[in-house]
């Protein structure tokens, strides 16, 4: 993977729009992206009505295996999932569970078992049209595919997984082997599966092209994929897995 050409041929517009300040160094044997967090796009208004949080400049850094191996078990349950050439995190999932007696009937009180799903209603959640928003520390992520983001590359990859597998987007060549749960949901809320929540989903294998990972071997070689559909990024990792994948400061 000739990951220097593929970082260095982004600086020019990185540098033009938007402030982004990033770069590509390799420590050892892990290739590490940096970036003060800000995109190499324009970004919606935070805070905004729905999102009361503000844009601040991060000090970022991103590691993974230069040369990543497939590991003998699959990882789960990392919220930073992968990260952009420019150096914005991949964060699809939210931090907010049902909850009736919450704000909007969401709180991070995770014991109703169903989990906010982002891209069901972005707007609720004060998401831009690059399907991004702010946390409450200030940091700027995406919840799905920008399309400002896509349009700047020159062809993939698009970013990195914490295991160092390259995350392509190819839209209309691969598909998302996850659907829609049939029925209704157990326990409160209730109601039919409709995306609202996590766990509306379910893998269903040969579905679509993809694995349980959102990838597939391609030439040999395996990779990741963005979708436009659930899960919109890879949430579990067929890799070895850099633990410590994302620092800041």
């Amino acid at each position: 993977m000739i990951r220097s050409a593929l970082f260095l041929c982004l600086l020019p517009l990185a540098a033009a729009a938007h402030d982004n300040q990033s770069r590509i160094t390799t420590r050892g044997d892990m290739t590490c992206i940096s970036s003060n967090g800000a995109p190499n796009h324009e970004m919606g208004r935070f805070p905004n009505r729905a999102n009361p949080n503000a844009f601040r400049e991060q000090h970022l850094t991103f590691c993974f295996p230069s040369e990543p191996k497939l590991a003998g078990k699959t990882t789960k349950g990392l919220m930073t999932v992968g990260v952009s050439l420019t150096g914005v995190p991949f964060r699809p999932y939210t931090a907010g569970y049902y909850d009736p007696d919450g704000r909007g009937g969401f709180s991070s009180d995770p014991s109703s078992g169903w989990r906010q799903q982002a891209m069901y209603a972005p707007r609720k959640l004060g998401m831009d049209a690059q399907n991004a928003h702010v946390d409450r520390s200030g940091l700027y992520h995406y919840h799905a595919t920008s399309p400002a983001y896509v349009a700047s590359l020159d062809g993939n990859p698009i970013g990195f997984a914490p295991d160092g597998f390259e995350i392509h987007y190819e839209p209309g060549r691969v598909s998302s082997s996850y659907r829609l749960k049939s029925g209704d949901r157990p326990t409160a809320p209730f109601g039919p599966h409709d995306g609202t929540f996590e766990e509306d989903f379910e893998y269903v294998e040969g579905a679509g092209t993809l694995d349980e990972c959102n990838g597939m071997m391609v030439g040999g070689s395996y990779r990741y994929y963005a979708t436009d559909s659930y899960p919109y990024f890879p949430r579990c990792f067929k890799g070895v897995v850099n633990p410590g994948f994302i620092s800041r400061g």
